[in-house]
């Protein structure tokens, strides 16, 4: 385990490789799994607040969906989480030109139209994160979808630790994750 500020590590962050490969798994995240992607409190207010310039990037079921769910939802957890297309595809979800999952929050931020990248969930993927009291525990979510991530992430040599960087600065702060870099390379 690694601790760095208020969070603690698990190894596998820095002993296994991740690399999102689109081209492969077709973003598959987005519809796969039993909810939709879990939210911080404080975003479930950006999604609602962003949602009218972020509409114009959904379809016309990911509209729907929101516009009968909300903008948020609590899921059969009990969490904060997207909103679905029948249980299934998150509502933020659209497809590309070549059938590839991706998401209308982040094709917004891509644009312009808004300053909010996507959840945090979403771009800390494979971390997940659970809160304690008085601690953050970060693991790897492992999922048979992502083994073209776990392929390309080891052929190019990108520990899951460097994949997540920028979420995890956007989570903890610059400090904490040169902090993170210098625990784990000995820096």
């Amino acid at each position: 385990m690694i601790l760095v500020g208020n969070a603690v590590l698990s190894d596998d962050l820095k002993e296994h490789f991740f690399v999102c490969n689109l081209e492969k798994c077709k973003g598959a995240c987005c519809v796969e799994g039993d909810a939709g992607a879990p939210l911080e409190d404080d975003e479930t207010e950006i999604l609602e607040e962003l949602y009218p310039k972020i509409k114009k990037y959904l379809t016309k079921e990911g509209i729907e969906a929101i516009e009968k769910q909300g903008a948020w939802v609590i899921d059969q957890e009990g969490e904060k989480g997207t909103p679905t297309i029948n249980n299934r595809e998150c509502a933020y979800a659209l497809r590309d030109e070549n059938g590839t999952l991706k998401c209308g929050i982040e094709e917004a931020h891509i644009q312009g139209d808004i300053d909010y990248k996507k959840p945090l969930s979403c771009h800390l993927y494979p971390v997940r994160v659970t809160k304690y009291d008085e601690y953050d525990a970060l693991n790897y979510d492992r999922w048979d979808i992502c083994s073209p991530a776990c392929g390309l992430g080891k052929e190019l040599n990108v520990p899951i630790y460097k994949f997540v960087k920028d979420a995890l600065i956007r989570k903890y702060g610059e400090t904490w994750y040169e902090e993170l870099v210098a625990d784990i390379e000995g820096k």
